[in-house]
């Protein structure tokens, strides 16, 4: 465009517009730059709240010190040293956040940082030289460093604390990462370089964030774990296991007793329970004793007895605890759903509906929508309009008596689908990936397998106009504006058409956009 025989103006003209369009394929959309600007505004939320509730924690820990030293004055000193260990680093963090913050003018209506003018990197020149840190990188780094290794002093070797430090070394491992070239890169490339401001200010939070999970976590160990781990039996408890939770007047009371750490290992010298000593050669069971005794009258039980153990060449006794209750005949239904407490509209939900004491063919159960599914007491439901249904059910005790009782569920809908390309919410590659990629929805933590089908959707490139695509494929307008979308540029798929398989009728929520970055 700046060659032939132009003119020098004209010559001007074309590279000051080669340079303009350079400008709008650098700018990354206002939208990414807004949702990175909100995740941390929810960190720094999230941040401020975990400071609370840590020190919460350590105040009680203070004062469990001074009530029982010899339980938690250990863990109390640690819990300080702690404190002092993740309050240094995640104030160092906070200092990265404000150099990159102060480059920027916060709103003075809103108080907010101008999320969609922090589209460039402004650490590139500060934190990286040629192919490896600079000073200031380096020093990062070494904070890094230095916070993983103080946090494993203050733990030591102690097994029960182990956990922690792999969650420690895992979260904050300054190590070289592979990039999904299988190209190696250091940490801070890896993680900082070149992206914009506002999301390496988020990113900074979220490692914040990641310091007040670690103490929390720290802080409930230390509260629930002494030094005297629970190896001696005498920490140990008898837990009553039994058949079912009550029992029909003249049954007997079945059931088995185990310890606190199941241990088909460990084998007690004596058990005894209600005063009779079991017989261990057929009692014993993968290290739980089994028992039967008579159900007595009608209200509530206790069991009681102890596991006897040798340690030490001595019997050390661990007391058995545990209740029954013993209830009449049935006179209500137990109406439960297998996978929430509500029932969804636009699936079918499966639910086990019984009598206790009744067999499934004695018992029946109607409700708009509910039919018979294959199995003792498994039924099918498939909600229609409204927020409730009702379910009745009938039974029939064994001496012909009628019973009847109901339920009510509350009825929702399907929650709103996210989009994916790829497969992924958020997925990057090469631009000729992209081009072949399927366009698809999931359904987020939902309980129901279902099927769903894209039948169009619209794609955004930067500096290009919005391409609506039918089907879940691109079209040759998409590709046409994709071949055009440069190097770091992200690609918005938004208007997701989305539907239910075998239920087109039905229809969904929004479903949610979903993004890829050009590698």
């Amino acid at each position: 465009m700046a060659g032939g025989k132009l003119t020098p103006r004209q010559k001007m003209i074309n590279l000051m517009y080669l340079v303009f369009i350079a400008m709008l394929a650098l700018n990354m959309s206002k939208e990414v730059l807004t949702a990175f600007g909100l995740m941390n505004e929810k960190f720094t939320s999230s941040n401020e709240s975990a400071t609370q509730s840590n020190e919460k924690l350590l105040s009680v820990l203070d004062q469990k010190a001074s009530e029982d030293a010899s339980k938690f004055a250990g863990p109390n000193k640690m819990a300080n040293e702690v404190s002092k260990i993740s309050n240094d680093f995640y104030a160092y963090l906070e200092t990265l956040k404000k150099d990159i913050n102060s480059k920027f003018e916060v709103d003075p209506k809103t108080g907010n940082l101008p999320f969609e003018a922090m589209d460039k990197s402004t650490i590139d020149e500060e934190w990286f030289k040629g192919d490896g840190y600079s000073p200031k990188g380096t020093e990062i780094v070494a904070k890094f460093e230095a916070y993983i290794n103080s946090m494993k002093k203050v733990f030591g070797s102690d097994v029960k604390y182990q956990p922690i430090i792999k969650e420690i070394e895992n979260k904050f491992s300054t190590k070289d990462v592979k990039d999904r070239e299988g190209v190696k890169k250091k940490y801070l490339d890896y993680h900082f370089k070149g992206f914009p401001a506002i999301a390496t200010v988020s990113k900074l939070t979220a490692l914040q964030n990641d310091v007040k999970s670690t103490e929390t976590g720290a802080y409930n160990v230390f509260l629930g774990n002494t030094f005297k781990e629970a190896a001696s039996m005498k920490n140990y408890q008898g837990i009553v296991i039994l058949d079912k939770s009550a029992f029909f007047a003249g049954e007997a009371v079945k059931g088995k007793i185990v310890l606190g750490k199941y241990d088909n290992k460990t084998v007690p010298s004596s058990v005894v329970v209600n005063g009779t000593e079991l017989d261990l050669a057929t009692a014993m069971e993968n290290g739980a004793a089994n028992f039967s005794i008579p159900s007595g009258n009608i209200g509530e039980h206790k069991i009681e007895g102890k596991f006897t153990f040798m340690e030490d060449g001595k019997p050390v006794p661990v007391d058995i605890t545990g209740n029954y209750v013993v209830v009449p005949k049935p006179n209500s239904a137990t109406i439960s759903a297998d996978k929430m407490n509500v029932v969804y509209r636009g699936v079918v939900n499966p639910m086990t509906i019984s009598f206790a004491g009744i067999s499934d063919d004695k018992v029946s159960a109607s409700a708009p929508g509910l039919s018979k599914g294959s199995g003792v007491g498994k039924y099918n439901m498939s909600p229609g309009q409204g927020r409730e249904v009702t379910i009745n059910v009938t039974g029939k005790l064994p001496d012909g008596t009628p019973v009847s009782d109901k339920k009510t569920f509350r009825i929702k809908g399907i929650p709103g689908p996210l989009g994916t390309v790829r497969g992924e919410y958020a997925a990057t590659g090469a631009k000729s990936n992209l081009e072949v990629c399927t366009v698809g929805a999931k359904l987020e933590d939902f309980d129901f397998e279902v099927g769903l089908n894209v039948t169009g959707f619209t794609i955004k490139v930067p500096g290009q106009p919005t391409v609506k695509v039918s089907g879940n494929r691109m079209d040759g307008r998409a590709k046409a504006a994709i071949a055009k979308a440069q190097r770091g540029d992200m690609v918005i798929i938004n208007n997701i058409e989305t539907s239910l398989v075998g239920a087109s009728g039905y229809k969904l929520p929004k479903t949610a956009p979903c993004t890829y970055e050009i590698k």
